[in-house]
């Protein structure tokens, strides 16, 4: 195949309707020109990163309309727009296992082009980081505390599948992928570069462990907790085998 006619031609022009409403001129701009990258690798690395920064900009946009729309109390409409996140984050998850194609030596060499930077630093990923607080204000204030509920109430003593429960879940959810999100990441680290690495200041483990300590809404995980030894309390925790032995 002609590369030199596929590099000439993949931008586009950017005159054609689609590619001046996309924008496309630039976006196909926002990676090295073709001659400078170190190896084949590098044009995936940058597009699979910049494609997660996008994700998590909806992420984060939609995240500001959930809040509004849980103040006014409109659970189809948080519930929807919930899917929408818990969707863009199972894609990137799935995004990461294109950069399990590149070999530890490849990724190696294309380390020496990032300088210092590091995954951290994601402003996407910083962002999202912060958004859980008001959220949980949001919903405790609106769906619990002007209803007379709590996380016991909905989930157990006063349990009926109610729209505090059904967006409490929704919130659950959301934490749990995105701490996935941060546990196949840090798999991605120790496959690519290993977490004992000195680059990494010996932060390797300790990232790992936070990813998975870090719960957005401790409360929806803890009350799981605690209706589990309650029932064990109530039943036995160890009880009689139904087969009989």
């Amino acid at each position: 195949m002609d590369r030199d006619h596929f590099y000439a031609t993949m931008n586009g022009e950017g005159t054609l309707d689609y590619e001046v409403y996309l924008n496309t001129k630039a976006l196909l701009s926002c990676q090295k020109d073709f001659k400078d990258f170190c190896n084949g690798d590098e044009l995936q690395f940058q597009i699979v990163h910049q494609v997660e920064e996008l994700w998590m900009k909806l992420i984060g946009y939609t995240l500001l309309d959930i809040d509004d729309f849980m103040q006014a109390e409109n659970t189809n409409r948080v519930v929807t727009l919930f899917r929408r996140v818990h969707s863009a984050l199972r894609l990137m998850i799935a995004q990461l296992d294109l950069l399990e194609t590149m070999s530890p030596k490849e990724y190696q060499e294309i380390r020496l082009q990032l300088g210092n930077g590091s995954g951290q630093e994601s402003p996407g990923f910083r962002t999202i980081l912060k958004m859980h607080q008001p959220l949980w204000q949001s919903f405790k204030s609106v769906y619990l505390e002007k209803h007379g509920l709590t996380v016991e109430k909905i989930y157990d003593s006063e349990y009926s599948h109610s729209d505090a429960y059904v967006v409490a879940e929704a919130l659950a959810e959301f934490d749990e992928l995105f701490q996935r999100f941060r546990f196949c990441h840090i798999q991605l680290i120790q496959r690519t570069i290993g977490l004992g690495a000195k680059s990494l200041k010996g932060r390797g483990v300790d990232l790992l462990n936070e990813g998975q300590r870090v719960k957005f809404f401790p409360e929806l995980w803890e009350i799981r907790s605690q209706m589990t030894d309650a029932w064990g309390g109530k039943y036995g925790v160890v009880r009689d085998s139904i087969g009989g032995h």
